[in-house]
């Protein structure tokens, strides 16, 4: 067996599952997620970096999500590249998804099979090739999401109790996955552990739908009871912070903080501020480039707005949208398209002060 498995897989239940499913075997995991599209290459990439900054032999495993074409002969050829420097990395990917047949055809380690959903293939696929410590309920959980994500309403039991398991999947919004990609899919894979232990209860369906929100709540809470809000906005406050060395960005000598895609800045924003004083203001960016600054009484945040996208506001609470800025998937590269902004905006403040001097 390889030292580690770096697994990417879907965003769904699906491809929650296929994870899940890896977490009952002894070996050390890596997990990544991805929607389709851009984001697959992306976090692929990302990956990648991480087995050749890691130098260790590795398992690349794909759940749940079908490449193009293109995709699987720039994988292949990525991973032939690493081999022949002696990296020893070997690729599986399992996957149902018929769009994917090219592919199939054409690489030995791309399987598909149509007729069952991934976390079944993924299963039926760990139990024959790992060592695994199988819980009593694996199976009947593997089926209850085979019979969801297949359409199977003649397995009305599983079908039934896996549709309220796909909205614990869906709904599950209150960490951003770019961000907090580790305690997101932790979160995820938690609370599909909690949903186990009512898969035989009499009205299972009803019995888990009825403790949807009391299971988020027992996730965030540290010491005392409060809202799904509070509770969620005091672990996210905690998460930025652990993250101050590499998210701190610097404008005209204040400091700041740059979050990507957390929303609900009047909240979040003002409890980082309140949480660490140190910081003049804090940015969060959307996915589409609409920024949302927050400061308490050290700056102003409409002017900064003002400079950074023409946009406005109040000094403790501005907004604006971020010309020409591409959606990412991996925090850094935000982080260097925002510190470009910054970086030419002060360089363009200096070039008007000289000429203003002159």
């Amino acid at each position: 067996m390889k030292e580690t498995i770096h697994h990417l897989s879907h965003i769904d239940l699906d491809g929650y599952s296929c994870q899940f499913v890896m977490q009952h075997t002894p070996y050390t995991i890596t997990n990544y997620n991805a929607n389709y599209g851009a984001e697959v290459k992306s976090k692929l990439d990302f990956l990648l970096d991480n087995i050749k900054k890691a130098k260790k032999s590795a398992l690349i495993l794909i759940t749940d999500l079908n490449l193009t074409m293109d995709e699987s002969r720039w994988l292949n050829g990525e991973v032939a590249k690493m081999n022949t420097n002696k990296m020893d990395i070997e690729l599986v990917l399992l996957d149902h998804h018929g769009s994917g047949e090219d592919s199939a055809k054409k690489y030995d380690w791309y399987f598909l099979d149509v007729a069952r959903c991934a976390t079944k293939i993924t299963y039926d696929y760990v139990k024959e090739n790992f060592d695994f410590d199988e819980p009593e309920w694996m199976e009947k959980y593997v089926n209850i999401v085979n019979a969801v994500d297949l359409w199977k309403l003649d397995q009305p039991e599983n079908f039934e109790y896996g549709k309220v398991c796909m909205r614990l999947v869906t709904e599950t919004r209150e960490l951003n996955r770019v961000m907090f990609a580790k305690e997101d899919s932790n979160y995820k894979l938690s609370l599909l552990k909690e949903a186990t232990k009512y898969i035989y209860e009499k009205d299972a369906p009803i019995v888990l739908d009825a403790k949807i929100h009391t299971l988020k709540k027992d996730f965030f809470r540290v010491d005392a009871d409060n809202t799904l809000d509070n509770l969620s906005t005091a672990y996210v406050v905690q998460l930025l912070g652990a993250k101050r060395d590499t998210n701190t960005i610097y404008y005209k000598g204040y400091k700041g903080y740059l979050s990507y895609g957390v929303g609900n800045t009047s909240i979040v924003g003002n409890g980082f501020l309140v949480a660490f004083p140190e910081y003049d203001f804090i940015v969060d960016v959307s996915y589409r480039g609409a920024m949302s600054l927050r400061a308490n009484f050290k700056v102003s945040v409409a002017q900064i707005s003002k400079e950074w996208a023409n946009g406005g506001g109040h000094p403790n609470a501005a907004g604006g949208r971020i010309h020409g800025f591409k959606e990412q998937y991996r925090y850094d590269k935000v982080k260097q398209q925002i510190e470009e902004l910054i970086y030419d905006k002060e360089s363009r403040a200096t070039v008007l002060e000289y000429k203003q001097e002159e």
